[in-house]
């Protein structure tokens, strides 16, 4: 047999077994969208395996720099893996996109510069199926080498799997944040589709409760009229001091009577609001003259911060004023005589007003506190039980919120949050 044929024989082999090793190497390849690097690092080795390369990495390239994805060989944990794409052979290759195959890169340095070190240079672009090109599959050789049509092509059928796993696994993240998107906007929208259920229900509940506290009312407001007027006839008698002080009582526990009716009343009917532009600043000041001349306020010192700016709502001024008065109240009869409760309006958040009235007395017991805007719960022997249901009512009405906290060491805060004015 001629020189000749078993050359040819060996080149024959060579082939064989290199077309074995491709088909081997691209079987093994099994990509799943959590295991991109794993996917890529298998690639690059691959890659430098079949054309007898020293390098070889996958890059992803964007807004003029290139990211390593993937090495055939180790990088140190000091390595950078962000390069500047200006003058490099990737942003040859990215801007032509095209394959880019340079024999001695040191000696032709038109085509932009190599890694340090090493001197061939064979860069294969990444494209989209809509043909983007967003990264590179780049060999080096540290001495210069020239690359065959055979290895050219090896290396773009690697870059082809390269570029499909990639764009696969981006479209995952996308589809990813999508869903997450998604979830969260259907979990705001039940929110507030179960939000406005309930608040519809509790419309029509308090409807119903209105509907039939005024019946109620009205039945019980006639004969204790009729009863009230008969007592007030006797005190108009001459009586013995005994009677007399029965005969007070007993009109004292009608008045009591009487404004219970007309808080149920209040509490129960809907509440139809006024609204006008408040100043929220300039409407404290002006109830502050009111609340002071309470009784209950008389011995207490009520210290105003003011917000630092003009802050505006939409409120009912009157109804305002019930709400306020009653926290205020409340706070003072919670503290001894010439302690301080503080009146502060906080307007530091973005779309709204915090208004805080703070009282440093005796903490409320968690038990309780989560009880005391409940209807007719109350700590006070002569209270209704009423007066912070229906001031969190009217708050509720504003499109606010009334909340209470109560510590040992900081006492009580009741907090009125009302949308600013936009």
């Amino acid at each position: 047999m001629s020189k000749t044929s078993d050359d040819e024989i060996l080149l024959q082999t060579q082939r064989w077994q290199r077309e074995r090793r491709i088909i081997e190497l691209l079987s093994s390849l099994n990509y799943r969208t959590g295991e991109l690097s794993c996917y890529l690092h298998n690639i690059a080795c691959g890659v430098s395996e079949l054309i007898g390369v020293d390098w070889t990495v996958v890059t992803y390239c964007q807004e003029g720099f290139e990211t390593i994805l993937a090495s055939s060989i180790e990088m140190g944990e000091d390595q950078p893996r962000v390069y500047a794409l200006h003058g490099r052979l990737i942003g040859t290759v990215m801007e032509i996109k095209r394959t880019l195959a340079v024999e001695d890169a040191v000696n032709n340095p038109e085509y932009g510069r190599p890694a340090p070190g090493y001197r061939a240079y064979l860069g294969i672009p990444l494209q989209t199926s809509e043909g983007q090109v967003f990264g590179t599959i780049c060999s080096f050789h540290r001495q210069a080498r020239e690359f065959t049509t055979d290895e050219i092509q090896i290396v773009e059928l690697f870059a082809e799997r390269a570029a499909t796993a990639i764009d696969h696994y981006h479209l995952y993240q996308q589809q990813c944040h999508f869903n997450q998107i998604l979830e969260a906007e259907v979990e705001k929208r039940t929110a507030e589709l179960r939000a406005a259920q309930a608040k519809l229900v509790e419309q029509e509940r308090l409807a119903a409760i209105g509907e039939f506290s005024s019946i109620i009312v009205h039945e019980i407001r006639n004969p204790l009229t009729t009863m009230v007027m008969g007592l007030k006839y006797f005190k108009k008698t001459v009586i013995t001091e005994a009677a007399q002080e029965r005969l007070e009582l007993a009109l004292s526990e009608a008045s009591r009577l009487e404004r219970l009716l007309s808080e149920i009343l209040l509490y129960a009917k809907p509440q139809v609001l006024q609204l006008a532009q408040l100043d929220v600043n300039e409407f404290i000041n002006e109830l502050l003259l009111t609340i002071r001349e309470m009784p209950e306020a008389v011995k207490t010192e009520i210290k105003f911060i003011p917000a630092s700016s003009i802050v505006k709502i939409a409120g009912d001024k009157d109804k305002l004023k019930q709400v306020f008065i009653n926290i205020v109240r409340n706070a003072c009869e919670a503290v001894g005589d010439g302690d301080v409760v503080t009146w502060e309006v906080n307007s530091s958040l973005e779309d709204e007003v915090c208004i805080n009235v703070h009282n440093s007395g005796n903490p409320i017991p968690s038990e309780i506190l989560c009880k005391l805007s409940q209807p007719f719960f109350s700590t006070k022997p002569e209270g209704t039980g009423l007066g912070l249901a229906i001031s969190k009512r009217i708050v509720n009405a504003h499109g606010g919120k009334l909340s209470i906290q109560s510590q040992p060491l900081t006492g009580t805060i009741v907090s009125v949050q009302l949308p600013l004015v936009k």
